[in-house]
């Protein structure tokens, strides 16, 4: 029987050397390969610190202030200077850091904003958007009545006149802009213009590019949406959580119980400490520069994979993501996604616009920037790195792939060293 002595002291790989085991490949790997999917980042060694210490321990229900437990002081600081930090860096007057996920985020908000039944007009998924925003497959598209706008077929941009049409005829309760896979800036007040032509309220999911907007190289969505909800992980380089925020105090209350009772239970505190950390750190002026090193490697690497003869969707990129078109190079977004991997290099197979419905055909691969930026990346290292993608699609169409990521996998083992993370 464990002693308590041993209990508060014995490591993880004295106690569970399987789960350690896997904890240390994955130090190993992420040290040892290039991360390219638009949804992760790297976060600071302070984020891991407080992700990972004994306040995690605490259960806690209810606001600063008000909670449904004792011995909630010390959150209540955290969580106060969470909230305090969201919204002097996002220029809001509400924000409610208590999400566990930017799902989850959506959901509260739905909570607020509509009712089961109610018709949502958001992105396509195939075009960029999301599975909250109303997908089938999703709890969200089996409470609402869903209908999707689209990009231009030739374009690869919204067409704001099209969804503008599209909403005068659906008379959406809702209309969603944001999504996963959209590589260009969107253009708010439009859409807020569109929302109000319907008498719909108008939600924007700035999860992916919440660190850009926070580093000021993408238009703000607060003062044109109803409600914005995000997550402190991809660009804003913090824990898996979520925030919902809100240009003024109108939606506070009702807020405030969309997520607390409404959505969720007691909140994460140790992510919430994570997120007060994060949200102070992209405070800094560092992180304005940050932020535009983010856009400008995006568009190094995507001008450099069209040199190469890869098609980039919409032309180019305004974000973080570049998201590639394959159709043309004889091998999917599956097959590409494994070439990547055998050379070190992770990515994801992707939809795009007006693709097939079925994952295992997607003709898309979908590329971020923002954890190769973290890890200290610049423009040089994405010529290089467009430069290692485009051979490694070419080698697998060609079917010798092997000698390509060989080659590869060697440039990319000198570039982690060099660039070494968490020392």
């Amino acid at each position: 029987m464990t002693s308590s002595a041993e209990f508060f002291s014995a490591p993880i790989g004295a106690t569970d050397p399987v789960v350690a085991e896997a904890l240390d490949a994955e130090t190993v790997r992420q040290a040892g390969q290039i991360e390219l999917i638009a949804s992760e980042n790297l976060v600071s060694r302070a984020v891991l610190d407080a992700m990972g210490h004994i306040i995690a321990n605490k259960t806690l229900e209810g606001y600063p202030g008000n909670r449904f437990h004792g011995g909630g002081e010390n959150v209540d600081t955290i969580e106060q200077l969470a909230i305090d930090r969201a919204t002097e860096l996002f220029g809001c007057a509400y924000a409610n850091v208590q999400p566990h996920s930017g799902t989850q985020a959506n959901l509260a908000a739905f909570l607020r904003l509509v009712e089961p039944g109610d018709r949502l007009l958001s992105l396509d998924l195939a075009a960029g958007g999301h599975l909250s925003h109303g997908a089938r497959a999703n709890l969200s598209g089996r409470w609402f009545e869903t209908h999707n706008y689209t990009v231009d077929r030739d374009t690869g941009l919204i067409d704001y006149d099209a969804v503008e049409r599209q909403a005068k005829e659906v008379r959406p309760h809702l209309l969603i802009a944001g999504g996963s896979a959209y590589p260009r800036e969107i253009d708010f007040k439009r859409m807020a213009d569109i929302a109000r032509e319907v008498d719909a309220r108008f939600l924007t999911d700035m999860a992916h590019i919440a660190g850009l907007v926070a580093g000021g190289v993408h238009p703000s969505p607060i003062p044109h949406a109803d409600i914005v909800t995000c997550t402190t992980t991809k660009t804003l380089r913090g824990p898996r959580g979520g925030v919902i925020l809100a240009r003024d105090e109108t939606w506070a209350r009702k807020l405030q119980s969309a997520v607390f009772p409404g959505a969720q239970g007691s909140l994460h505190t140790q992510i919430l400490a994570g997120k007060a950390v994060c949200l102070g750190e992209a405070l800094k002026p560092e992180f304005k520069a940050y932020a535009r090193r983010i856009r400008n490697n995006a568009r190094v690497l995507a001008r450099v994979l069209i040199e190469h003869g890869i098609k980039v969707i919409s032309g180019g990129t305004d974000t973080h993501i570049v998201l590639l078109d394959l159709r043309t190079t004889g091998i999917n977004g599956q097959q590409a996604q494994d070439a990547l991997a055998r050379a070190g290099i992770t990515s994801n197979k992707n939809p795009i616009p007006f693709d097939s419905p079925k994952p295992a055909e997607w003709a898309g691969l979908r590329l971020g920037v923002s954890a190769a930026t973290t890890r200290g990346f610049m423009e040089p290292e994405f010529e290089a790195l467009g430069a290692m993608i485009a051979e490694l699609i070419a080698a697998e169409a060609r079917g010798n792939s092997a000698s390509a990521a060989a080659e590869a996998g060697a440039r990319v083992k000198d570039l982690c060293e060099r660039f070494a993370i968490y020392r």
